[in-house]
């Protein structure tokens, strides 16, 4: 039977708060695969672990990201907010992916880059995002394994896909039926989607033959595809 990787949205937010080491830690613990986690930078180019532009949601202050130091985001949230090397440091030798909602840039995408380089963990983290922001990737690293992320069935363009050289495509799980599986490996893409939270959309997916799910319940996602081998 095909292989299929689970990863954990954000780590294993319905347990910890999300992006934070905890929750990586735990979502591991529960049988990811890989855990995703959105990175940013602050004032002074520190890749850090939000999705969100502030800290509002998350941690009650409404201070946009990208006006703070790392050192003010540390003291403003009591530490919970921690850089990308710290995440590495925390997810051992696991599997993770990069989302990069902030990005679009070369420079910032060379700062992600290098401190994925420094910590030693190119071998295992891989980046996904919207087409500009992969793009910057690619430009920063090459070698680098990338998961575009897509938003409709009209096919990305031949001449993106030959620019950035993805290995995965990757689509919110309702776009996702048995042509488009079979449209997608036929080019010779690996097929990702996200975010699937229910024990039918899982089913659903698994018996189209999708080869990642990215999910906020990795938990029933791993009892899910145990059952079915």
């Amino acid at each position: 039977m095909q292989t299929l990787t689970a990863v954990a949205h954000r780590g294993d937010p319905y347990r910890f708060r999300e992006n934070t080491t905890d929750s990586l830690r735990s979502a591991l613990e529960q049988g990811a695969d890989a855990v995703e986690i959105d990175v940013r930078l602050t004032r002074d180019g520190v890749p850090v672990l939000l999705h969100d532009e502030t800290l509002k949601r998350l941690w009650e202050q409404d201070r946009p990201l990208r006006s703070l130091s790392a050192q003010e985001v540390r003291g403003l949230t009591a530490g919970g907010v921690p850089t990308l090397a710290e995440a590495l440091a925390a997810t051992d030798d696991s599997r993770v992916m990069v989302d990069l909602p902030g990005t679009s840039d070369v420079r910032a995408a060379r700062r992600v880059v290098d401190a994925v380089r420094e910590a030693g963990a190119q071998d295992r983290v891989y980046y996904c995002a919207h087409a500009s922001a992969m793009l910057a990737v690619r430009a920063a690293d090459p070698s680098a394994e990338i998961a575009l992320t897509w938003t409709t069935l009209a096919p990305p363009r031949p001449a993106l896909l030959a620019a950035v050289r993805p290995r995965w495509l990757n689509y919110r799980f309702t776009l996702v039926g048995h042509d488009l599986a079979a449209r997608v490996h036929h080019d010779g893409y690996l097929l990702s989607v996200w975010t699937p939270d229910t024990r039918r959309s899982m089913r659903r997916l698994l018996d189209i033959g999708v080869d990642s799910i990215t999910t906020n319940r990795v938990d029933l996602l791993d009892s899910l595809r145990h059952r079915a081998r």
